[in-house]
């Protein structure tokens, strides 16, 4: 807009000047007259001005004379200015200067500051003061100002080693007091030390007192090995050869004491699954003769020893000199014996000798090496004869056991022993299960007695399956599982051969299922429902059971039966016109039925109950039989003519009469 302003003025005052020489031209008619007066009033204009600066000269003179003054005035002002701008200019200058000086003042205090507080320091850790010297010299080693003292002493001998090497003068003053403290400390610290571990080689001694002690004041072996390791060297050896001694004559003694504790008639050969019963010394003939011996194929209560025994006080040999103890109990006493024991010693070596990993385990197998292996080899002798799998089984799942024990303790130094005790038992009990097994396959048949009831064999390879499979419900092992299948394929073959030696069908069946009902009854006892074995046993049973009630429901219910497996294919199909010629068969099959039925219940309940001891199967298996006849009778009715059903019992009546029959158990 200003730019605007300025082009358009020119033009407005040109426009005005035309107008005003429009005007001129207008009114005037002589432009040399009209100049002519301009310049007169421009005349006056002037002569005015010059009387008006005349009649203000005064004034103009002392404005003059005022305006000098205040340039003076201004000046000195500016010379004031500038001289105060050169001084503030040296201030400045001076300020930095004196912040440089406090910097560097600043910073010289701070290293005056480190160089005391280190050399103080240095001066305190090289010094020696009396009271130290007096208690390295004169104090117990008990006393808590010695081990004060002690950590005191330790760090300046330390210093001195790293001051040492750097040529330091200053080591000179103090080395030989410290060197003959040094002696005069280690001296006392070895035969307090030494003095412990003699301690554990008197009799009937509770070696956890001075491993306390010596716990207590671990730092003296750290002391001796930081400054004189032939002496550590010297400690370490006599405590290792000491408790090795020790551990050795208490576990040879307990296990020889334990030992005398078993069983006088131990199980043979002569106890195998398939040996007869009336052998020279048979399996029942035994036990009888060992109050507290429950049978070797049987668990019983032996299981506890896994659970609620598995952590229970161990047998004192000569407070239980009247009792006698199974394989697996006297184990148990004598590893969970080694468990304490071991663990014990394995958590004080790491902390006392401050030792780890593969250094932790040698020591560790310095003083326990000889005693496992007397251990494993007392292990191999009293397998060796063992024919009890049942014992060795549950050996192995203690061995189990005791190692997560063990790591729970975090205490992997057993490891080894246990592979090596496993390797011992399993060869053992994979030969005496495959003796047992082989056993079995021998047996003959004809040489037992023809009994419709379980057999001592069946309920012996029940008692024996429930136990191996119960034990291992939380380890389970590839091997047991192939062993226990290669038994149950035997022991099925035996059922089915001594089942061959009755002529008739239906007694074979009832022999079956006698044997079958009870293998399942004592897996589902002993075991989970679902077990492999319990599936193959119900399998069996379930099918020899149908079988069972075609074959008894046939000499009273026969000709029924037959007509319906017979005819029903012709209702099926629809073929009316043949079940019509067979009405007066069906008519003759109704009037038997009416005549004869509730006799049948009777002869039926009579033979169904007599033919088996447990009297739950037996019910079981009479209720089977009567749910297949109705579903016959039903078929059958569909099969009548008019004239035929009519004629026959209703099936409500029969109902009534079957609810009978009905089994309370």
């Amino acid at each position: 807009m200003a730019t605007h302003s300025e082009v358009a003025s020119p033009q407005m005052t040109e426009q005005l000047d035309n107008e005003e020489v429009r005007e001129i031209l207008k009114n005037t008619t002589d432009l040399r007259q009209y100049s002519r007066q301009i310049e007169k009033e421009f005349k006056e204009v002037e002569n005015k001005s010059i009387e008006d600066y005349i009649a203000e000269s005064q004034n103009i003179a002392n404005l003059h004379n005022q305006i000098n003054d205040c340039d003076d005035v201004l000046e000195r002002m500016e010379n004031m200015l500038m001289s105060f701008q050169s001084v503030l200019n040296n201030i400045s200058t001076e300020i930095t200067q004196l912040q440089r000086k406090s910097v560097s003042m600043s910073l010289q205090l701070t290293n005056r500051q480190s160089v005391k507080a280190q050399l103080s320091q240095f001066i305190e850790d090289m010094a020696v003061s009396e009271e130290m010297i007096t208690i390295i010299m004169e104090t117990p080693v008990t006393e808590r100002d010695f081990s004060s003292q002690l950590n005191v002493l330790n760090h300046k001998l330390s210093l001195m080693k790293e001051l040492s090497f750097k040529e330091s003068k200053s080591t000179s003053d103090v080395s030989d007091v410290l060197h003959k403290l040094r002696l005069k400390a280690m001296t006392k610290i070895r035969s307090y030390l030494l003095e412990q571990i003699y301690k554990f080689r008197k009799p009937m001694t509770n070696y956890q007192i001075p491993q306390n002690a010596m716990l207590k004041h671990k730092f003296f072996f750290e002391f001796i090995l930081s400054n004189e390791r032939h002496v550590a060297q010297e400690i370490c050896s006599e405590y290792i050869d000491t408790m090795g001694k020790i551990y050795y004559s208490y576990f040879k003694s307990y296990s020889t004491r334990l030992t005398s504790l078993k069983f006088e008639e131990s199980c043979t050969k002569d106890d195998l699954m398939g040996i007869e019963d009336n052998a020279s010394k048979g399996l029942f003939s035994k036990t009888t003769s060992l109050k507290h011996k429950s049978t070797i194929f049987t668990i019983g209560k032996r299981g506890d020893i896994l659970n609620q025994q598995l952590e229970a006080p161990i047998i004192v040999p000569h407070a239980q000199l009247k009792n006698r103890y199974t394989v697996e109990a006297l184990f148990r006493s004598e590893q969970y014996a080694l468990v304490d024991n071991a663990c014990r010693e394995y958590l004080f070596v790491t902390e006392f000798f401050m030792v780890r990993g593969s250094q932790a385990q040698d020591l560790f197998n310095q003083i326990m090496g000889k005693t496992l292996t007397l251990m494993i080899k007392n292990l191999e002798t009293s397998i060796h004869d063992c024919y009890d799998t049942i014992a060795m089984f549950l050996c192995i799942h203690l061995i189990f056991r005791y190692q997560l024990m063990c790591h729970k303790r975090c205490v992997p130094a057993l490891d080894k022993y246990w592979d090596s005790l496993q390797s011992v038992i399993w060869p053992r009990l994979e030969h005496v299960f495959r003796l047992n097994i082989q056993s079995i396959h021998d047996c003959d048949p004809t040489k037992f007695n023809k009994e419709l009831g379980p057999h001592y064999i069946t309920r012996r390879y029940a008692e024996f399956s429930a136990a191996i499979v119960g034990i291992s419900e939380h380890f389970p092992n590839e091997l047991v599982s192939r062993l226990l299948l290669e038994l149950q394929n035997e022991v099925e073959c035996f059922i089915l051969r001594m089942a061959a030696i009755f002529p008739t069908r239906k007694d074979q069946l009832i022999y079956l299922i006698n044997n079958y009902d009870l293998v399942l009854g004592v897996l589902m006892e002993h075991t989970r429902d679902n077990s492999k074995e319990a599936e193959a046993f119900r399998e069996q049973l379930n099918a020899r059971s149908n079988e069972y009630v075609e074959e008894i429901l046939a000499p009273h219910f026969g000709g029924i039966i037959q007509f319906v497996k017979e005819c029903e294919h012709f209702f099926e199909k629809e073929q009316m016109d043949e079940l019509r010629k067979q009405e007066r068969r069906s008519l003759a099959l109704v009037a038997s039925f009416s005549a004869n039925w509730k006799k049948s219940l009777e002869e039926l309940n009579r033979e169904v109950l007599l033919s088996f001891p447990s009297l739950l199967t037996g019910s079981q298996l009479l209720q089977l039989a009567l749910a297949s006849l109705v579903q016959y009778y039903h078929r059958f009715h569909k099969l009548l003519t008019p004239n035929a059903r009519a004629q026959l019992t209703n099936i409500h009546v029969v109902m009534v009469e079957i609810k009978k029959y009905k089994s309370n158990y």
